[in-house]
């Protein structure tokens, strides 16, 4: 079990990657809280983790917001402990170009994507170096690497995460806390559940070079290791996770 006594916070835990990522912690031997904005989300996979032996809480949290984050915090480690792992995924991924966005919906992508990842850094980082070290992990994506039509907002947050992510692992190596990103491709997850199934796959045919369907348990098991011992010198890297769209262009 590669996170034995491992404790493990997942934000947007309560569906997609971030579920997969809650089942795979936990069979791996970590104690995992699940934050997610919808309660009943994290619930869910908390009682899934529950029937299968592991040990699980949820976490109601809006991550844009620094009282939530503090409140997310402070209830793991006075449930679970201090974490050994905080795994930033909750976001959102809206469309839109800059003349078509209005601020208040510039600022929304902006907080939850990306200013969620410094407010949960800042509250977990003190404690993570009290405890002698830490992993934290943050999903990015491919359009952070390149960006996409009609996707400002989104693009220019997750820009930032990746840039973020950097700064963070050499800020903090001398203290022992790793931190990468995951970058995923189109990955099969509610978050893209109302792409229809003929233009995804035309999607795919034209830009995925290898076939089949990302799965949010493909990332799950991304994080497993990233977040493992095994990875114990890696730090400040961008894992692309994509089906090989970003090792070319595509007319």
């Amino acid at each position: 079990m590669r996170l034995r006594d491992k404790v493990a916070l997942v934000t947007g835990g309560g569906s997609g990657i971030g579920a997969a990522s809650c089942y795979a912690f936990a069979r791996e031997g970590a104690r995992v809280a699940v934050a997610n904005r919808t309660l009943a989300k994290a619930e869910a996979v908390v009682r899934a983790i529950k029937s299968e032996g592991g040990r699980a809480i949820s976490i109601g949290a809006d991550v844009s917001v620094g009282a939530d984050v503090q409140h997310m915090i402070d209830t793991t480690v006075a449930e679970l402990g201090v974490p050994d792992i905080v795994f930033n995924n909750a976001g959102i991924s809206p469309s839109g170009r800059v003349t078509d966005i209005s601020e208040a919906e510039w600022d929304e992508c902006i907080s939850i994507d990306l200013k969620s990842i410094f407010l949960t850094a800042r509250c977990a980082i003190p404690l993570m170096i009290e405890k002698g070290g830490g992993v934290i992990l943050n999903t990015a994506g491919t359009f952070g690497i390149r960006a996409a039509r009609n996707k400002a907002a989104y693009s220019a947050a997750k820009a930032g995460v990746i840039n973020l992510t950097r700064s963070i692992a050499l800020d903090y190596a001398r203290e022992d806390i790793r931190c990468n990103a995951i970058c995923p491709g189109f990955v099969d997850t509610p978050l893209n559940a109302n792409f229809p199934a003929t233009a995804r796959d035309a999607f795919l045919e034209q830009y995925q070079p290898l076939r089949g369907l990302i799965g949010a348990g493909d990332a799950a098991e991304m994080a497993v290791y990233l977040a493992s011992d095994a990875a114990n010198m890696i730090t400040g890297q961008i894992f692309v996770l994509d089906g090989g769209q970003q090792a070319g262009l595509y007319a």
